[in-house]
């Protein structure tokens, strides 16, 4: 149970993770505050065990019993005179302490007495009063003793405000542990979230100057710790991306060396074959042999340039496009003189190409290359047994051109990288258009679509 809501509390975000922190800080504050406002009382008579905070309230009242005998308490509280002579009596007490004489029988109607002089002072009366208000009566510590005057028994009320002198010290130091309380814990939470940010920094940065192979540390699962994982992910992939990219880049190279070594052959042999020519050192007869030999070696090196563009279109980060309106029509006769020379090799065509007056924002170049590429597959790699269809049309103001051709069982594995198909998608998407391939039971069927003007 406790597992499951830990795991719970873990997945919250951040903002109704600090809202409950928060509040559950606020309460244990608040919890925090009653228990020491409770027990004001006992903090007072903790520090009354010490003489120098305290006040002496039974020399007082010794003092008050021991001068009584000598003083009358006036007839009444409109005795004005009597209270003049009692006054002395309550000279023993200090300003924090008030004195008041009540009778001892009957009514216990109010006689005479002093206030304490604390009171007259503007702010410390308004802040007493405040304070009593605020601690209900507990800054207030009274006594009722019956004492002996000369003309006869009353009862004397002593009233002490030397709590004040601590009440509000305390109450300052109750209000800062609560707060300190509340802001820790909520400081506590910030910090950590703050911390993980700062180690998220620094992994960007780590990242920044290429280094890859530091794993990114776990920070919850909270956003930040989304963020982090996801940071990882970002890390690993990049990672992957440019080894990829250093394979790629490497195969390149190895191939256009390659290729480069390769064609030294058949020029030198093509070049060997027309000095021959050129000179006539050959039997008329054999003239025709020499030419088909020539005719071949102009075709394996054509089909080796052709390899290094088609690489070096794939793997260039930036390739040069001249984009201007061109027409369908124009797309539409490509088609038709790819497919006429297909005829030509001995393939069977059956096409179906529609009449538009659509236009389409392309580079002419590069859309006769696409449209060469896939033609020349199929002339590599595709059956003559079976016919080749050709779809051009328009559709949801789009040009759509579907090719679809049979796979000859005993295709050579020269292009098994797919190096073509990759230069094609490269330079249709650079159009803005998209190429779908499928591939199923030896049947190749390839989808072009651009977008019209």
């Amino acid at each position: 149970m406790i597992k499951r809501m830990s795991a719970r509390i873990r997945k919250l975000k951040i903002r109704t993770k600090l809202s409950l922190l928060m509040l559950t800080s606020a309460v244990i504050s608040l919890l925090l505050f009653s228990f020491l406002w409770k027990n004001v009382g006992n903090a007072w008579d903790f520090l009354c065990r010490y003489p120098a905070l305290s006040w002496d309230k039974q020399g007082l009242i010794e003092t008050l019993k021991e001068t009584a005998k000598y003083y009358d308490v006036p007839e009444s509280e409109k005795d004005k005179e009597g209270a003049a002579k009692i006054a002395p009596f309550f000279d023993a007490k200090d300003e924090y302490t008030g004195v008041y004489i009540y009778e001892a029988d009957g009514d216990g109607l109010y006689r005479t007495g002093r206030y304490p002089e604390i009171m007259d002072e503007a702010v410390f009366g308004s802040l007493m009063d405040l304070g009593y208000r605020v601690t209900t009566g507990k800054i207030e510590e009274y006594e009722f003793i019956p004492m002996e005057f000369h003309n006869g028994e009353y009862n004397v009320y002593i009233y002490s405000y030397h709590a004040l002198n601590m009440i509000y010290p305390y109450l300052l130091i109750s209000v800062l542990l609560s707060v300190a309380v509340f802001l820790s814990l909520t400081l506590i939470f910030i910090n950590r979230r703050m911390k993980a940010i700062l180690n998220l920094k620094d992994e960007i940065l780590l990242m920044a100057s290429g280094e890859l192979e530091h794993k990114i540390p776990d920070c919850g699962e909270d956003e930040i710790g989304i963020l982090s994982g996801e940071l990882d992910n970002l890390r690993v992939a990049l990672k992957e991306n440019i080894q990829q990219e250093e394979e790629s880049r490497k195969a390149n190279q190895d191939l256009i060396t390659a290729i480069s070594h390769d064609l030294r052959t058949p020029l030198t042999i093509l070049n060997g074959y027309l000095e021959v020519l050129k000179l006539k050192r050959i039997p008329p007869e054999t003239e025709e042999e020499y030419l088909d030999r020539c005719l071949q070696k102009t075709s394996d090196i054509k089909e080796m340039t052709d390899k290094m563009f088609e690489y070096a279109l794939v793997f260039e980060e930036s390739e040069d496009v001249n984009m201007t309106e061109v027409s369908a029509a124009s797309v539409r006769t490509v088609l038709r003189e790819n497919l006429d020379f297909l005829q030509l090799a001995g393939f069977q065509a059956e096409a179906v190409l529609e009449e538009c007056t659509g236009r389409i924002l392309g580079d002419e170049t590069m859309l006769k290359r696409i449209f060469n590429n896939l033609f020349s597959n199929i002339l590599k790699y595709g059956d003559k047994k079976y016919p080749v269809k050709l779809t051009f049309q328009t559709e949801k103001q789009q040009i759509k051109v579907t090719l679809i051709n049979t796979v000859k069982t005993e295709k050579d594995e020269i292009d098994s990288n797919r190096i073509g198909l990759k230069s094609v998608e490269k330079m249709v998407g650079l159009h803005g258009g998209t190429l779908y391939v499928i591939n199923q039971a030896g049947v190749y069927n390839v989808q072009i679509t651009f977008p019209m003007l």
